[in-house]
């Protein structure tokens, strides 16, 4: 390229152009715009799978269970018993029976005796835990770009 007025360096040699033409020196300027666009570097599908455990859990449990006896009095008596009355835990209810003779007279029976108590046992109940797990797979697509580059 061979210098022209236009593009020729300016030296001493070029300082005695006439006042009257301009000087035209050209300024170049650069610019940058940034911008985002959204490209798909792949796929995901997210599946759920439910686990189950089956455990077998002991636990105390409480029953009440009640004892009956039946104890023979079989005593003539002149006036009848309490109708129920309470010793402890166990309840006594009197049996009564009027029997026919020459004179009326009271034959005491027999006593019931109810006692109540509790027992504890333990108690085995099948039981189902369930524990969800999360699977995530990349289905297809290009790998990300690598911000490093």
């Amino acid at each position: 390229m061979h210098p022209t007025p236009e593009n020729r360096p300016l030296d001493a040699s070029t300082a005695s152009v006439p006042a009257e033409q301009p000087i035209v020196i050209p300024v170049i300027e650069e610019q940058l715009r940034v911008g985002s666009e959204v490209v798909e570097t792949g796929r995901l599908r997210v599946t759920k799978q439910v686990h189950e455990e089956h455990h077998d859990v002991t636990a105390p449990t409480v029953r009440e269970e009640i004892e009956v006896q039946r104890i023979p009095i079989n005593q003539y008596v002149d006036v009848a018993p309490p109708a129920v009355r309470q010793e402890g835990d166990t309840t006594i209810m009197p049996v009564l029976r009027e029997v026919l003779v020459v004179e009326k007279r009271i034959l005491f029976v027999e006593e019931v005796r109810i006692t109540k108590r509790q027992v504890q046992a333990d108690t085995t109940q099948p039981v189902t835990l369930r524990q969800e797990e999360i699977i995530v797979e990349r289905l297809s697509g290009h790998s990300p770009p690598n911000p490093a580059s």
